[in-house]
């Protein structure tokens, strides 16, 4: 594994350890997987990745190695059950969300912007990964409005995180029946409650 995977790390002099940006490309060619593809952040969290679009080389040996895999043909296999598990596996999904954030954090920085965290939204958190929408509530897509028309801010950890919460109650029961003012929610979740009240009120006067 250690020689077949050498193809894609650095040998310009810098850190031969790590694979960069063009080897990591490269890597995604040859497992015939597009850059915008959502597996994309499965095959990251599974490697360890310091950052988005690197690997180092202990993470991408050891994170194969474990997952038994040491052959391109058995690694587009077990990727090809990180799609399957996105959807189908609430643990391995969360792993990958809390993941991403680390992921796509600038260096130096605690928190994304909120265009970087809402592109991340939109790619986890829309088909073929898990589907933040309900019969009633499109949810992603208000959430996105309410962020682009009230909040107009960055997005910490805790705020990422608890909203993958917030989605998972809202899909579990969008009458917010669970919702209470009084719970340990960040303060924009809270506004966010209060927009989706506006909007269903809205809808229904329309219907009036």
């Amino acid at each position: 594994m250690g020689r077949s995977a050498d193809q894609y790390f650095k040998t310009d002099g810098q850190d031969v350890d790590m694979i960069g940006v063009d080897g990591t490309m490269r890597y995604l060619a040859d497992l015939g997987v597009k850059l915008d593809d959502v597996v994309v952040l499965a095959i990251l969290t599974e490697l360890s990745a310091p950052t988005m679009g690197e690997l180092t080389r202990e993470g991408f040996v050891g994170g194969w190695k474990k997952l038994h895999s040491d052959t391109i043909p058995r690694q587009q296999s077990v990727i090809a059950g990180f799609r399957q598990k996105l959807t189908a596996n609430p643990d391995f999904f969360k792993k990958v969300y809390k993941f991403t954030f680390k992921l796509a954090l600038t260096p130096g920085q605690r928190s994304l912007s909120l265009d970087t965290a809402i592109e991340y939204w939109r790619l986890l958190l829309s088909p073929p990964s898990s589907a933040w929408s309900s019969p009633q509530t499109p949810w992603l897509d208000w959430w996105i409005t309410y962020l682009e028309e009230r909040w107009r801010k960055g997005v910490n950890k805790d705020m990422w995180e608890q909203t993958a919460v917030f989605m998972t109650k809202s899909l579990e029961d969008e009458t917010m029946s669970w919702w209470s003012e009084d719970g340990a929610w960040p303060g924009v979740l809270d506004d966010f409650v209060t927009f989706v009240k506006e909007k269903r009120e809205g809808a229904s006067m329309d219907i009036e």
